[in-house]
């Protein structure tokens, strides 16, 4: 059940038992002042019960605004309930009229909150926020534009603007996959599922065996050692096999007599993947391949997949891939997925997005090599969209006429690739200073949420960034004069501080 809630109170209303008010000025009173609650919650109260019986369900401000703070201040779930009992600024900024001494609710409700709020929600949520953010900066623009400035797109093309695409991966928080790594914590699972059903099983029966310790030995002999020489790696890995396979032969001849109702759903589900993964070894093994479809890397995250980059220091990520795009300084999530696929076949979808946002084409696309297909090229040129990079086919001769043509597509090359520097930043950011560089959630769908919830927190604190320049340039304007106010515009613009 959910109950509609009151608008929220004004900071100087907010009620202090210590006396004293709320600043305005501080960053948790404007990022609540920036979001659209009104419409954010009407997304919220959709996918929950108007009415009925049982506890009403947290509200909009709390669910969403607790998400927020935690991928903020980048802390754990507990940590985070804390600093919410600790901070009246956190709790106005949840929606609360006064400050509350207890906690506000269990650090264990965030998995709910996740699951009521799938990617899909947060990426319309995310669309709201940066479209009202691209009209705030286009109406200030606006107001301080001279009259001789030249539109965008004045050159005959009703397309504007620029649109940078890319894709990255999201790496799981798991350790790095091995076969023996992956065999014998399948192993370790086999052996815990036999002793729970030999519980269950008939007064007398006798227990199976599962050589666990043999098996453990002869795993740390190898995992422990510095080289293996791929034959002796190759007989480990059958050892393994075969414990595995008599373990689950065991479990077999266990059903017989018990049901494997007396397993919890997490004990099933694990009986599942680890089966999954046996079968997967041994076809690898037989077959002497080293890639399988779907191959399983974790056994409490089945669903992660091997996502092959080729980048400097990893080949290789265990994640999540993203394909994305970046508007005006403002990234988008346009497809999060846990199986590879080639990001060039997003890239007619991501300008067809782009026109259904603002209502024109982009002027120019920006991508890198592999988004350069004759497909995405006959599109852009059917809606007069530039490429970057260079044209395909052979070059032209060595003429003085061609030699000038070839200077200035090698200069608009360079700045081409400059221009795409910020979509890489975006993701430098989204890693370094938030947490999509290691994923901590284990179920799939709160992964992407909270993936999804990163470049929403992205573009909140670029919204807020900018209100904050835009008053730091009036004030600056006051008291300082103009030149020290345009060196400032030029400190933050080298900062990505777009002002608004």
């Amino acid at each position: 059940m959910y109950r509609h809630n009151e608008e929220q109170l004004e900071f100087e209303d907010f009620h202090l038992p210590f006396g004293g008010r709320l600043r305005s000025d501080n960053r948790w009173v404007r990022l609540a002042k920036l979001i659209p609650w009104t419409e954010v919650e009407k997304v919220y109260a959709s996918s929950l019960a108007g009415t009925g019986q049982g506890a009403p369900a947290m509200s909009v401000r709390v669910a969403l605004g607790a998400l927020i703070i935690k991928e903020r201040i980048g802390a754990s779930d507990e940590e985070t309930v804390e600093q919410i009992r600790e901070n009246h600024y956190l709790q106005y900024f949840l929606g609360l009229k006064q400050y509350e001494d207890e906690q506000l609710f269990h650090p264990t409700m965030f998995v709910y909150f996740r699951k009521r709020f799938p990617s899909d929600t947060l990426n319309r949520i995310n669309e709201m926020i940066a479209s009202a953010a691209m009209e705030q900066a286009k109406a200030k623009s606006r107001n301080t534009k001279n009259d001789n400035d030249k539109p965008q797109g004045s050159s005959g093309s009703n397309n504007k603007g620029k649109l940078l695409v890319d894709a990255t991966c999201a790496p799981e928080d798991i350790t790095f996959p091995t076969d023996m790594k992956l065999l014998n914590k399948a192993r370790e699972h086999s052996e815990q599922i036999i002793d729970e059903l030999h519980k269950h099983m008939p007064h007398g029966a006798k227990k199976p065996r599962t050589y666990r310790l043999k098996a453990r030995k002869e795993f740390l002999s190898i995992s422990k050692s510095k080289r293996v020489h791929k034959n002796k790696l190759r007989k480990s890995i059958r050892k393994q096999l075969g414990y595995l396979g008599r373990n689950l032969k065991s479990i077999a001849e266990q059903n017989k007599m018990v049901s494997l109702l007396h397993l919890s759903h997490q004990q099933y589900k694990t009986l599942l993947v680890i089966s999954e993964v046996y079968r997967q070894q041994k076809c690898m093994y037989d077959h002497r391949s080293l890639r399988i479809d779907d191959r399983i890397v974790s056994i409490n995250k089945p669903h992660v997949r091997p996502i092959k980059r080729g980048k400097a220091g990893s080949s290789t990520e265990f994640g999540a891939k993203i394909s994305a795009s970046v508007v005006e300084g403002f990234v988008f999530a346009d497809r999060i997925s846990w199986n590879n696929f080639n990001e060039s076949t997003d890239l007619i979808d991501q300008i067809t997005a782009y026109k259904a946002r603002h209502g024109f084409y982009p002027e120019s696309v920006h991508a890198d090599k592999i988004y350069r297909t004759q497909g995405n090229r006959r599109f852009c040129k059917k809606h007069g969209i530039r490429m970057s990079g260079p044209r395909l086919g052979r070059p032209p001769k060595q003429t003085e006429e061609n030699k000038a043509k070839r200077q200035k597509a090698s200069r608009q090359a360079r700045q081409d690739e400059l221009d795409r520097i910020p979509i890489e930043g975006t993701f430098g950011l989204g890693k370094r200073h938030y947490g999509l560089n290691r994923i901590m959630t284990k179920l799939s769908f709160t992964s992407k949420t909270s993936i999804a919830l990163t470049f929403l927190v992205m573009n909140l604190e670029k919204w807020l960034k900018a209100t904050f320049l835009f008053l730091f340039q009036g004030r600056t304007f006051h008291f300082w004069g103009k030149r020290t106010a345009a060196k400032a515009k030029w400190v933050f613009s080298a900062m990505n501080f777009d002002p608004i």
